[in-house]
Order: structure tokens, then sequence, then C-alpha cells
């Protein structure tokens, strides 16, 4: 439009009128963003007022510049002046609204337009606002942000909290006095942390803040650990009829869960709160609000039971005395230059101010305009009005401190500062550091933003009639919480649980569920083997068995074939038995050494077969006497030498009776080596090959005891136990014993060939009774003594077993070849007299006897059978 002035026109530059702003004139103008009205319903740009956000912020700007422009020692001989927009809470909105700011640095083409004089006409530009205060909601800020960073206009939020504004490559113009949600969510995995929960879900309300605050929770938990995300649920920005069932529907698939993070604005509060009381769910679930909570009342009226026990947390924050003297005292009168403070008016009084053209509404009162704020009206400070006027004076300390350094000496605003540069001046302001109106510092880091100072609050139902919320700990980049003063639904004083998995019993590792590492299913380590870490179970050392909780190893006790036991005392009594029959049998020949049946016994192989049946008797006690290098040395020695001494005389003595008979039927002649010196050679040679192959086996692997850790360790390890033994394997055993064992066999080959002696060589025939008695006894040994392998108490079993069998065998032969001697001895003397003496000659001619008997007797069997087939 133009207006023609005679000599001079002027261009005015206004293209949009702007019915919903406020202009303060100053020397330096500063713009400001608030969501005086709601978003619009139905596409509407604007909705109802927002009295706490949009009013109480904003008259604090306006305040915080009256505090400025009345002060003498900050920012002197300048005024500063304003220009107020409504955001509307809506972004693309706010975004249209501050093209206001930028329009003086827009470069417009003049060169067409002349007066009607033809004179150039002059441009009355608008007014140039240096820096702005706000926005409000992160959406806006952000929308706002990108306009603003082209024409270098430095911005300072006073309620923007969402972390991507703290990209300095993005937003270099953006500064903010409240911490980023990064800090806030710092704070709350802090005290999800401190609550010792560890499976939690987050809420957020679709936009910046909501999604950006869960998505800076997620990521800080993440990397921290030790916390893990159930569920990720998101509020659609216009949500369905039905909607917040179907969310608590799903966050209740993980009903372990009872943690919810929530970034969620007011409304969407209160209706996650409606849905969880329709579903009765009242005390399931456990709140931890962000900032957009806060201490507000307005998202739990009439759900206070539902809210009960949640956690929300807040900039740290104090009521400004001064600001609500200054708001209390507003009227209609002394406060035209609020255009939209005749609508706050009627909203708080609930009362119609009469206007030219517009008919009264009857249900509503008229308005007297003696009302008076906060007597007539409740109030209470809203919580971001410190932050706005930090966030003026956070400007105005950078103007004053820029003014100083290129203004020096000089009143009001000099050349330097006209105009004032952006990016200068956002230097300035990143550089400011002063008291704020709480008595707590103002200062930025390199991105822009505030230390994170947080109050953390808990909402308590102390009694049903005064519900409210209480401070419960503090955030200044660590946690201080008082657990004690904590309560939860229905007053309990005990922190509820919201964690996958129960922590693992002692003797449990944990097994981890794929890609949840919060949640496990508990393993026991089982057998031998015992928890490690609380992942791993680790077998123990050989040596070794699990504790009872299996939390660490105890040493595996060690035993031995006790004398007491029963193992022990049957094979030891009838050990003993033997050597007193020993004894008695020995005695009594050495009695009657010169008697007839002794001499006729062969005395020295006699006292040879006699010593080798003592010392298998003995070995018994040496197989159950505690191993130690002597007591297995002489195992070695006498396991086998006892049965070697026995079999090796046996065997000489059977050997000597068929070499007779077998010479007698062929020659007069008899045969060499049989008489008693031969004899005791012949006896000795045989034992000295026992004798030498256990010292090369003491040369080649010495005498020592071992303990056994495998033999013993059933499934139980309880029953586990180590047992001292010789090192003498069962295979070892039966080497030692294997001589004597082709001792005995050849000496059974012997009495079988020998076995038609005539009835007056009687020593042979007991001898072949002994040997076959000695082999079914020794046949049913093996399979006892290697049948045991897997029994508990193999080793008492084998032992028994082996001691046993080795006295049975010097029993049988003890019995068979000298009981009945010595019975004859004993009680019949009078047949222990000299019988004629028999020759070889008379040898001979009985083994012919014998022979021709044995022939006739099979050639008469042959002439009877043609008989018996008639």
């Amino acid at each position: 439009w133009t207006i023609s002035t005679g000599t001079v026109c002027l261009l005015g530059s206004h293209q949009h009128f702007h019915p919903h702003s406020i202009k303060i004139p100053g020397d330096i103008t500063l713009g400001g963003l608030f969501p005086i009205h709601a978003r619009g319903p139905h596409g509407l740009p604007c909705g109802e007022l927002k009295k706490e956000k949009g009013i109480h912020r904003m008259e604090a700007m306006l305040y915080a510049l009256d505090q400025i422009n009345s002060d003498p020692e900050l920012l002197p001989n300048i005024t500063l002046g304003v220009r107020i927009l409504d955001t509307c809470s809506r972004d693309t909105y706010a975004l249209e609204q501050s093209l206001t700011f930028v329009q003086a640095l827009i470069q417009k083409d003049t060169s067409d337009i002349r007066c009607s004089n033809g004179e150039p006409p002059l441009i009355r530009k608008p007014e140039r606002v240096v820096g702005v205060i706000g926005a409000s909601a992160s959406s806006v800020s952000i929308m706002v942000a990108n306009i603003l960073r082209l024409f270098e206009i430095p911005q300072v939020s006073y309620a923007s909290t969402a972390p991507e504004l703290s990209d300095n490559n993005r937003y270099d113009f953006f500064s903010r006095v409240v911490p980023p949600d990064s800090y806030q969510a710092q704070a709350m995995l802090d005290i999800v942390k401190a609550l010792g929960w560890n499976y939690v879900s987050t809420l957020a309300s679709e936009g910046n803040y909501g999604e950006s605050g869960v998505d800076a929770f997620m990521q800080i938990s993440r990397e921290a650990g030790g916390v893990c995300i159930a569920q990720s649920v998101k509020i659609p920005r216009e949500p369905t009829a039905g909607e917040f069932d179907k969310i608590i529907r799903r966050l209740m698939e993980t009903s372990n869960a009872r943690g919810v993070i929530i970034f969620a604005n007011e409304d969407d509060i209160k209706r996650v709160l409606e849905a969880a009381k329709r579903t009765n769910l009242t005390g399931h679930f456990l709140f931890v609000g962000s900032d957009s909570w806060g201490a507000k009342s307005s998202p739990i009226a009439e759900l206070e039971d539902v809210a009960e026990g949640a956690v929300t947390i807040l900039p740290k924050r104090a009521s400004i005395d001064g600001f609500d003297q200054y708001f209390v005292t507003r009227s209609l009168e002394n406060n035209r230059r609020n255009i939209w403070f005749a609508e706050f008016w009627e909203d708080d009084f609930r009362c119609k101010l009469t206007r030219p053209g517009i008919k009264l509404d009857p249900d509503k009162k008229k308005c007297t305009g003696e009302e008076r704020i906060g007597r007539d009206s409740s109030y209470e400070q809203e919580g971001k009005v410190q932050f706005v006027i930090d966030a003026v004076y956070a400007v105005a300390h950078a103007l004053h401190n820029m003014h100083q350094d290129l203004c020096p000496g000089s009143t009001g605003v000099c050349s330097n500062m006209d105009p004032v540069e952006g990016r200068s001046l956002l230097n300035y302001i990143r550089a400011v550091n002063f008291n704020g109106s709480a008595g707590t510092s103002v200062l930025f880091n390199e991105n822009g933003d505030a230390p994170g100072r947080y109050d953390i609050f808990q909402f308590q139902m102390t009694n049903h009639s005064h519900p409210g919320y209480r401070v419960i700990g503090q955030w200044t980049n660590n946690l201080r919480l008082n657990l004690e003063e904590m309560q939860w639904s229905g007053g309990d004083k005990s922190i509820p649980d919201s964690i996958c998995s129960f922590p693992c019993n002692p003797g449990e590792r944990k097994k981890m569920v794929k890609g949840v590492p919060c949640c496990w299913h508990c393993e026991l380590c089982d057998g031998y083997q015992y928890q490690l870490d609380e992942f791993t179970c680790e077998t123990c050392p050989t040596d070794m068995r699990p504790t009872p909780n299996r939390t660490t190893c105890r040493p595996t006790p060690i035993i031995k074939l006790e004398w007491n036991s029963p193992w022990a005392l049957v094979p030891a009594s009838l050990a003993m038995l033997g050597i007193l029959a020993t004894s008695a049998v020995v005695i009594t020949f050495i009695r009657f050494n010169d008697t007839p049946i002794v001499r006729a016994s062969g005395r020295e192989l006699s006292y040879v077969l006699l010593t080798g049946i003592f010392l298998i008797y003995l070995i018994t006690f040496l197989m159950i006497a505690e191993p130690g290098v002597v007591v297995c040395a002489f195992r070695r020695l006498l396991l086998g030498l006892g049965m070697a001494i026995t079999y090796s005389a046996m065997l000489t003595k059977t050997n000597r009776i068929y070499r007779i008979f077998e010479q007698g039927k062929r020659s007069v002649t008899p045969p060499k080596f049989i008489s008693p010196t031969s004899q005791l050679l012949i006896t000795f040679i045989l034992i000295s090959v026992q004798v030498l192959g256990v010292f090369v086996w003491f040369g080649v692997v010495p005498p020592h005891t071992i303990i056994d850790y495998e033999e013993l360790r059933p499934p139980n390890p309880d029953l586990a136990r180590g047992i001292l033994k010789c090192d003498m394997s069962d295979l070892s055993i039966i080497c030692c014993l294997s001589y004597s064992i082709v001792l005995m066999v050849t000496c059974t080959v012997y009495a079988v060939k020998s076995r038609g002696v005539p009835e007056t060589f009687n020593e042979a025939k007991p001898i072949g009774f002994t040997m076959y008695t000695t082999c079914i006894v020794w046949l049913a040994f093996v399979p006892i003594f290697f049948g045991t392998a897997q029994s508990t108490e193999k080793m008492f079993i084998q032992t028994a077993t082996l001691t046993v069998s080795m006295s049975l065998s010097a029993s049988v032969s003890l019995g068979m070849l000298y009981m009945p001697k010595v019975y004859v001895i004993i009680f019949h003397p009078e047949q222990n007299v000299q019988k004629r003496k028999r020759s070889f000659k008379g040898v001979v001619q009985a083994a012919r006897m014998s022979q021709k008997s044995l022939n006739e007797k099979q050639n008469g069997e042959t002439k009877i059978e043609p008989d018996r087939t008639q």
C-alpha cells in the first residue's frame, strides 16, 4: 500500500496483518514464541486458550523485559522491545508466524516503485529482531530453528528438550536454558537402575519430543547395559477410538515389564491412565514420567489411584516470587499490552466481557473487571516461568557484554551494534554465565545446552483425601534418590519388581534368551560342575567335587579299606584261621619230623609248600593294610610269591611222580633229578622266575601310592570318594598272578596224567584233587573280580574277592595234602610206622603191573561188546 504525502510517499512493508502478536517498541527488539492457544480441531490453526503454558510463560517474558529495562546495571540507556507471536501449539503454523522475524532481513527489489511525483519511495522497514525467545514444544522449535539459522538469528528456548536439538551442525543458532532429554533420559535410566528394574517398556507420543526422548532412553540404556526394552509403543498423533485400550493390551503382552517409561503430552498421559483403569490394571503399571508429566495435576485428575507410585522428573526449578507479585496484580486496565489477556480473564474467572456487537451468553456471568487473580480464581505459577525469565536474561546479558566490547564508553546502541550481527551475538550468548532467577547458574555448553539439573517426584497417596507429588531425590549428573521415602500402590514401602527373569539360585547358570540380554533361563550346574560365574558351569578338578550349593569345589574325601569293615573282617578272619592251621601243621611236622609219614611226604618240599601257603594267608593282611611305599612293595612281592612257592613245590612233586612211573614203564633205570636236593633246586628255580619278574617291575616302576578319584565317581558327587591305594591296576594284579596260574595249570595237567598211579602211591591223587578244586575257585574268581567294575564298592569287593580266593586255594592245598597226615600223626600214631622200603625195581614192577591191568581191562571191554549186541 502507498500513502501520498505531497513531496514524500511512504511504502509499508507489511504484506500481512498480524492480529495475533504483541509489539512493544525498543532500541533492540527480541522475538517471542509462545503456545498461547492449543492446536485447533479439524484443521483450524488454533484452539482453546492455554492459561499456564501460554499466558503465564508469555507474561514471564514481559515481566523479565520490565525488570531488565528498569535495571540501571544491565543494558543501561538501552531499551529492549519485543514482538511476541502465538504458535498455537502447531509447528507449521509457528513457521508461518515466524516469517515476521525475518522480514527485515529479506532484500526487496523496489526499483520499479515510484511515488506519484516520480520520486523513489521512502521504505519503512519492519523492526529487526536480533534474537528469539522460544519456542515451547520441541517440534515447533525444530521447525522455526531451520528458518532462523538461514538468517543467523539466535534462538533461546525455555522448554524444548528434544535431544536432536543438541546437533550443533543442524541447529547451530539454537540454545536452551533447559537440559536436553538426553540428560533426562540418563536421569530416568539411573532411576530405573536404582529401583532394581531391568525390564521396562517405553511409551511415546508421536512427534519430536516423545520419539526423540524414547530414542535417547533406548540408546543410553543400550550403551550402559543392564536394562532391556520389552515394548516400545508409539501413541499416534491423531489416535482412533480404542487406540489406548490397544496400547494397554500390547503392554500386557510382556506383563513382567511393569515399569513404563513415558514421554507423552498431558492428554495422552491422561488417556493412558484411563485405559489402564478401564482394564482393571490399577496398580500394575509403574510409570516413570518425563518433564511433560512433571508435577502436574491435570493429567492425573480423578485417576489418582492409577497414577499412585508414578515417578516423574522435572528440571530443577523454583517459584519466582517477583513474578507472582507481578502476575496477581495484572488487570484489564493495567495490562492492555497483552492482547490475549481479555480472553484469559474470561477463561480464568468463567465470565464474559461485553463487546460491541457481540451478544452476551446468558449462561455465563458478566465480568466486572474487579476480579483479582489468586483471589477470585486459583493460581499457581507454571513450572517453566523461571526458564522463560532466564532465557530473556541470557540474551540481555549477551547484549550487555557485546555492548561493552563493541561500544565502550558510549550510551545507547552505537554503530557497531546497528545492526546486531547474529553470529557474534550467538557467541556472546554461549559465553554467558550468571546467576538466574532461581539462584542457580545459567550457562551453555558447546552445543547450546544447559546443564542437567532435575528434581525427582513421586505421586503418593499418603491418605486418600490429600494425594500429591513428593520430592524424593534429585539428579545433577548423578542420581541422589531417597528410597526410604518412596511408597507404592496401597502405601507399600517395598519396591515392586519390573524384571524379565528373577535371579538364579546359587549353583545355577544363566542361559540367555537370544536377543534379550535381560531375560534368561536358569540351568542347574549338574554332575561335577560348579558355577564359575553367572553364565558358566565348570567341571571341578579331578580331585574335587562341588559343594552342596555348587558355587565352588571342595576336596573329595579320601578313603581306604578299614580294618573294621565287613569287607576286611571276613577275609582277615579266614586268613587268621589259615595261619593258625598252617602253624599247627608246621609245628606238628617239626615235632614229628623223623616219623615215617613226615619223611614219606618229602619233608623238604613240604616245608617249602607250607611256607608258600603261609605267605598266601599273610598277603590278606597286606592287601587290607593302609597303602604306603613299604606296604605296596610287599604287596607286589608277596602277592604272587606265595602262590608261586606253593604251586612250584606241587608241580615239582607231580612231575617227579609222573617221571618215575613213566620211566618205570620203559626202563629199570631211575629218572634224573628225583633226589630231595634236586627237587628243592627245581622248586627254587621255578620260584626265582616270579621273584625276578617282581624285581624287574620294581626297577621299571618303583612302588608308590596313588589316590584314584575316577574309580569311585558316581553320578551323585556327594558319594564321590578318592581311594588311597597302591599303584597296582587290575591288569598288573592279573599279570602278577599269571605265572602262578601257569604253574597251577601245568600242575593240574601232571595231576591228570598221574591219575593211574597205584593206590600205594597216594600223594599224586590228593595233589590232583587240590588242583581241580583250586582251578574251580579261580575260575569263579575271574567273573566276580571283573564283574564289579561299575560298582561303587569296587575296590572293597575286588580286594575281598582276591584275598578270599587266595585263602580258599591255600586252604584247599592245606586241607587235602596235610590235614589227613596230621590227623594220622595225632590221632592214629599206630599207623605212623615204618613200612617195607620200596626200591626203584619195585616201583618199575608196580608201574608195569598197573599198565598191564589197564590193558587187560580195555581188552576185556572190547571182547564183551559183541555179546551185548547179539
